[in-house]
């Protein structure tokens, strides 16, 4: 095809790009960096841009339709800053007719002509990968297929680009060469050096957020590799955080369904062949044999069993609580051991339970005279992922002036009234719905209230009733004379 029939579709394109949004920026340079996992995908894309106009100050970013239906979490900074920029999706993002989905990023300050910033978009990709082949015996390795698009989409023109794709270890199957596109396809447009496999450069690609870009030129790419580590989701977290004042206590217990995503087992397990692996320090890698969980530090009476009792095989090594206002975290460390290796395709369900003082994450506003209380999400597992967690929070009874904080929005949050022994009107309880969480939602929820003096006595006053009225009876029942038949005095 000559090269002016072939440029036709790129001045559409750009026809089309130019009437949906101004084209105040341009992308210098564009790197996406994937680091493969196993069941989460982390994704860090930097842009290098420039203004083209002055005051430019809201950049769109473009995801292509599949990445967007993948991506658990994302947020954008500054490159070498901290705090996330203001983010605001398109309206029309959600429809189920487009490939693409846009995001404005609002800088923190508006850019010269010719200005530039280098902005980063790090990602969280969910159930990203699938097993291949997709069943394994005990001694044979584990591997995973991972697929992405090509190239970045961008509402903006873009003079290079490329995507890395990192696996752990260097042992590569094999990797998608993708076809001939257009005069930015270099001539060798994939290499391998290692465990990365890089795609690029791609050099001077037009505005490519559109339909007709996307038909043409956009393709997918697959990577195949070995991966040496177990693949977990957790499919139902169920956490409960109760408030006790009067015991100054914090008391958080989780009901969890573990599974090993990886290839089911073939065949049959065999104890012997598990023995002789760990022996020779080459574990099955589809294999969990345990965990270790890092929990708040100062708690104490903790607890984890299973569905046939206490977990006795585990260990936890308790921090002591850090002092007021201090910045050092510290962990304690529980080493859960299940009593059978989770091989692939298998499932494990316990439950894990602490007491921790109340003080540790609660503070009293003389101001306002409210309480504020900080309640984790979860207690992440190193590379799992929460298919659906459920959070409840029970405050104590009697609580009012209700207001809560979360990190990010719950699929759905409710008030209901939880009753428990020696309560009288029932506990507001909070709970909150979430789905495909990763480490990076391993944040907190702050939630305020106030206990007036009268609801701090229903507990004492409850006791005191219920002792004094079973006293009451125990002392009439002692002058009731039940016998029949009255005994008769010689």
């Amino acid at each position: 095809m000559p090269n002016r029939w072939r440029t036709i579709p790129f001045l559409l394109s750009f026809i089309i790009q130019s009437l949906a949004a101004p084209q105040s920026f341009e992308n210098t340079a564009i790197v996406r960096s994937v680091e493969l996992g196993g069941v989460a995908v982390h994704v860090t894309t930097t842009f290098a841009i420039k203004a083209l106009e002055p005051g430019a100050k809201v950049y769109t970013i473009a995801l292509g339709r599949q990445e967007k239906e993948k991506t658990s979490w994302f947020e954008v900074k500054v490159k070498g800053q901290q705090n996330p920029l203001l983010i605001s999706e398109h309206p029309y993002a959600y429809e189920s007719t487009r490939n693409y989905h846009l995001v404005d990023v609002t800088l923190p300050r508006p850019l010269t002509a010719n200005g530039t910033l280098n902005i980063v978009l790090e990602a969280v990709q969910t159930h990203a990968t699938t097993p291949w082949p997709t069943t394994a015996s005990q001694k044979e390795d584990q591997a995973l297929k991972f697929t992405a698009d090509l190239l970045v989409l961008s509402p903006y023109h873009t003079l290079v680009q490329r995507t890395k794709l990192k696996a752990l270890t260097p042992r590569l199957i094999s990797f998608t060469i993708p076809k001939e596109v257009q005069d930015f396809m270099p001539d060798t447009p994939a290499s391998k050096s290692g465990a990365t496999v890089t795609y690029g450069p791609f050099n001077d690609i037009p505005p490519s957020a559109n339909e007709n870009f996307i038909a043409a030129y956009q393709q997918p790419v697959t990577i195949h590799y070995f991966h040496e580590q177990p693949v977990l989701e957790i499919l139902k977290l169920t956490r409960s955080a109760e408030i006790s004042h009067w015991g100054a206590n914090l008391n958080i217990q989780d009901d969890i369904q573990l599974h090993n995503a990886g290839p089911a087992l073939k065949g049959h397990f065999s104890r012997l062949d598990h023995q002789s692996q760990a022996f020779y320090k080459k574990p099955a890698p589809h294999a969990l044999p345990a965990l270790t969980l890092h929990l708040p530090s100062g708690i104490r009476n903790a607890y984890y069993y299973d569905l046939i009792g206490n977990v006795s095989t585990s260990r936890l090594r308790v921090a002591p609580s850090p002092p007021k206002n201090s910045k050092t975290k510290q962990y304690s460390v529980l080493e859960l051991r299940p009593r059978y290796p989770i091989m692939g395709g298998w499932n494990y369900t316990f439950t894990l339970g602490w007491d921790a003082p109340l003080a540790d994450s609660a503070n009293w506003d003389h101001a306002t005279g409210k309480y504020m209380v900080e309640i984790p999400i979860m207690t992440p597992i190193t590379g799992a992922v929460v298919n659906n967690a459920e959070v409840k929070i029970i405050l104590p009874e009697g609580a009012t002036d209700v207001e809560f904080t979360p990190p990010f929005s719950a699929l759905e949050n409710r008030v209901s009234t939880h009753v428990t022994y020696l309560d009288t009107t029932g506990r507001p309880t909070l709970t909150f719905e979430y789905k495909d969480l990763t480490v990076m939602h391993a944040q907190s929820i702050f939630v305020s209230y106030k206990v007036s003096l009268s609801a701090h006595l229903k507990k004492p006053v409850a006791v005191a009733t219920a002792f004094f009225s079973l006293f009451a009876f125990a002392l009439l029942g002692r002058r009731i004379n039940l016998t029949i038949h009255k005994n008769k005095v010689l």
